[in-house]
């Protein structure tokens, strides 16, 4: 491993951006800003992500300017936005990532990403909502354990660390963590570099801010609403008709159920 500088890029969207975690000045942080003040050797700290971003857009964008860094260790987090829009297909964003990673990984860089993590059973949203939500995280999460099994990168199983969906961890969307689940996910990161010969420290967990009432309602009104009227022109109607598909699986699932027990 380098015994000088590491060069430490983040490409993809808003789970690599920082949202969830900022300073006092409202500047992102996040668990890439933790992680990168773990290094033993100085490190050079790039982030291209953005909020927002697909994984078309890392591909043709974000990577370009990630390659010009000549990342030692690249976080590739993408996958979230595909999925929540209209058109969503898991072939496109496996094809996407894995592009990305391969041109990457063809000039020596250490690649990680990051398990979605089950916001079903933080999200206070009707039962065939979170059916629907589920189904399309894991299919995103499918994409990232085929390219782990066929590819030597640092998956971060996001869904095995304990307590991963208590509230403390979370922002109040209930889809990014908080301050104190950035440097959770920061010491898992840290922890499997180090399992690959990097040499850095396992950062501190220090933040274990709960969001007030007036904090919330002000994230509300200043990011949410504007977020879901953006999207409910996009998401919405896709959800009511995988929520009516979704209950036509139940319905189906429920008649071959009976039809097996009658035939016993």
């Amino acid at each position: 491993m380098p015994s000088i500088a590491i060069t430490f890029t983040v490409i993809g969207d808003s789970a690599a951006f920082g949202t969830g975690d900022f300073d006092a000045e409202g500047n992102p942080r996040g668990w890439a800003h933790y992680l990168s003040q773990a290094f033993e050797a100085p490190c050079h700290y790039f982030n291209f992500s953005r909020p927002g971003a697909k994984s078309a857009d890392v591909k043709e964008i974000q990577l370009p300017r990630a390659i010009e860094t000549n990342p030692d260790i690249c976080a590739v987090i993408v996958g979230g936005n595909d999925m929540l829009r209209n058109g969503f297909d898991p072939l496109a964003l496996y094809e996407n990532i894995k592009n990305t990673t391969l041109e990457l990984m063809s000039r020596g860089t250490e690649i990680i990403m990051i398990e979605l993590h089950d916001p079903g059973q933080i999200l206070r949203v009707p039962r065939l909502l979170k059916r629907v939500i589920r189904r399309r995280v894991n299919a995103v999460n499918n994409v990232y354990y085929k390219i782990a099994d066929e590819l030597d990168i640092v998956l971060i199983h996001t869904r095995k660390i304990p307590d991963v969906h208590s509230l403390r961890n979370w922002h109040i969307d209930r889809m990014h963590p908080g301050p104190y689940g950035h440097q959770i996910l920061a010491r898992e990161m840290a922890n499997e570099l180090q399992l690959r010969g990097w040499e850095l420290d396992l950062p501190e967990i220090t933040h274990n801010d709960i969001e007030s009432k007036a904090e919330k309602i002000i994230w509300l009104i200043r990011r949410g609403a504007p977020w879901f009227l953006k999207r409910s022109v996009d998401l919405l109607p896709v959800a009511l008709i995988l929520m009516a598909l979704e209950s036509i699986r139940v319905v189906i699932e429920i008649f071959a159920s009976l039809i097996r027990g009658g035939t016993r």
